[in-house]
């Protein structure tokens, strides 16, 4: 992850920040150094920069990388937010700002890249498991299994961000629909039966009271 800031405390309060919640995180304090330190897989990018426009460095980032950004800037004007959003900009932060909002800003744009990845690819291969996406099918081991429709909306969500803890409630929002109200008891009967067909119980961990993971090895 690549911190484009030129205040050197923000900077190391951020990348620093950023490590604790387990990121591989540097920092670059000027456009210049930015363009240099590529290819980065996430970008955080202060419009504020020494050397040059942060808008115009976006443009010059977007140019040379499909990395997702976060403008991460003071301006917070909503004309400023609307014509970062409008650039393409994967999300918009205005200082100040906790390191846990920033973190969980960064993990939904994460995730939506998961998704749009898995629409470009629609064939998945995990630790034997392959989903196809393109007829809903799943086959262990080469092997065709028959999930229900809960089963396989639960395993391709899970594989959109393979190793990640998914929560209860984005499983709900994603399976079950964000306008769904019922109890969450169901969803560990359908875990536990999908653990079965996939003939490995370790493959979906558990993180109780938080959600589960889809485990990569």
């Amino acid at each position: 992850m690549l911190v484009v800031e030129d205040d050197e405390p923000i900077a190391s309060a951020l990348v620093s920040g950023l490590q604790r919640e387990g990121f591989a995180a540097e920092s670059a304090g000027s456009a210049a150094e930015a363009l240099n330190a590529l290819p980065a897989d996430f970008i955080l990018l202060d419009l504020g920069l020494p050397d040059r426009d942060g808008i115009d460095l976006f443009r010059s980032l977007r140019a040379v990388s499909a990395a997702p950004i976060i403008m991460v800037t003071a301006r917070g004007e909503e004309q400023d937010r609307i014509a970062g959003l409008d650039l393409g900009a994967d999300d918009y932060v205005v200082k100040p700002f906790g390191v846990r909002e920033l973190v969980a800003r960064i993990n939904a744009v994460m995730r939506r890249s998961g998704q749009k990845e898995a629409e470009t690819m629609p064939v998945q291969v995990i630790d034997g498991v392959e989903i196809d996406r393109r007829v809903r099918e799943v086959r262990v081991e080469g092997e065709l299994i028959a999930f229900t429709p809960k089963e396989y909306g639960i395993l391709e969500f899970l594989a959109r961000d393979p190793g990640a803890v998914i929560t209860r409630q984005e499983l709900l929002d994603g399976v079950w629909g964000p306008h769904w109200f019922g109890t969450t008891k169901m969803m560990d009967v359908h875990v536990a039966s999908l653990r079965r067909k996939l003939g490995s119980p370790d493959l979906i961990e558990t993180y109780r009271g938080v959600g589960f993971k889809l485990v990569v090895k």
